[in-house]
């Protein structure tokens, strides 16, 4: 259920004080300075998915500084990730300085100083969640506070997508799924952190476990599509190419080789069942996505032993193939 809160019912000098106890329950404990003499009115929507915040947020001019007063009171460390819909600002933390513009977003750290400044009025979505729910080390995280991804290419691109559907569908989730699409959208950032940081999976291995579980789950349920390529995939799992290809070299093929196997493992079991053997060869190769039945039988040929045809054969005659 959202929880909103709107200042626009309230004078402008009521809203100070509502806006900065609003900011600090919403997020963490923060400083807050309205930049205008009359307060602009604020809107925060904030719905609950599991573990993560996610909020929407709009208003006026304003600094929000987390200050070691601030951190030495809560010593709660969250994360928050800041996706930039209106306006600019900037974003300052670990001795870095960021501007960000629509489309771009940034990570902040609630265990150390940081401050967010805006000069005019704006609107972002924010997403906040427990430290340790994002498995990347501590070096590599700090390297990336204030810094500005582009929602524009590679791989930042893919993260601010689905950060920003899962923004804009999060009212719409029932308490399961919330949770599971929360937990999915933690995976391509941490894999992003650790491809910015010069690193692969090996600094985060539970995380690309996962993530590759949920892609060969994926894979079968789409074998009948001729069209299931790697790009597709990537794209369904808003991860980039290059890193879907990385994935698979922790099962130690490629990902074409895993579609492939998968393909003739459902095709030799299908030949062998009654329905398929009053069916052409051809035909239970289609149902698996081979276009070409020339190449079917060389690849089932390849991995066999057999052509597909001596392998139906021996399911009606009940005896191996030779």
């Amino acid at each position: 259920m959202a929880v909103v809160l709107c200042t626009a019912p309230l004078s402008a000098a009521d809203r100070g004080e509502r806006w900065h106890h609003a900011v600090s329950r919403t997020f963490i404990p923060l400083e807050v300075h309205l930049l205008e003499k009359d307060p602009s009115p604020g809107r925060i929507v904030t719905n609950e998915l599991g573990p993560l915040r996610v909020s929407h947020v709009q208003a006026g001019p304003q600094v929000v500084t987390r200050s070691r007063r601030l951190i030495a009171r809560d010593g709660k460390e969250f994360l928050i990730l800041t996706l930039q819909q209106r306006g600019s600002s900037i974003k300052e933390q670990d001795g870095r300085e960021a501007l960000m513009g629509p489309g771009d977003f940034s990570l902040s750290d609630s265990s150390r100083l940081f401050r967010r400044r805006v000069q005019d009025r704006f609107s972002f979505a924010s997403f906040h969640f427990p430290r340790e729910d994002l498995r990347v080390r501590d070096d590599d995280l700090r390297a990336m506070t204030a810094t500005a991804f582009s929602g524009r290419e590679g791989g930042a691109a893919l993260v601010a997508t689905y950060f920003a559907r899962l923004a804009r569908e999060a009212a719409g989730f029932d308490a399961v799924a919330g949770r599971q699409f929360a937990a999915t959208a933690l995976d391509p950032l941490a894999l992003l952190i650790n491809e910015r940081s010069g690193r692969f999976t090996s600094q985060a291995p539970e995380a690309a476990a996962a993530t590759l579980v949920r892609v060969q789950d994926h894979i079968p349920r789409n074998l009948s599509d001729p069209g299931l390529s790697p790009p597709g995939i990537a794209a369904a799992h808003f991860m980039s190419v290059r890193y879907l290809h990385k994935l698979f070299q922790l099962e130690g093929v490629s990902v074409g080789e895993w579609i492939r196997t998968q393909r003739l493992e459902r095709c030799r079991k299908d030949l062998l069942r009654p329905p398929a053997l009053g069916h052409g060869v051809a035909t239970v190769a289609r149902r698996w996505g081979f276009v070409s039945p020339s190449h079917f039988s060389r690849a089932f040929r390849a991995a066999y032993g057999v052509t597909p045809r001596e392998w139906q054969r021996s399911g009606l005659s009940g005896r191996s193939p030779a």
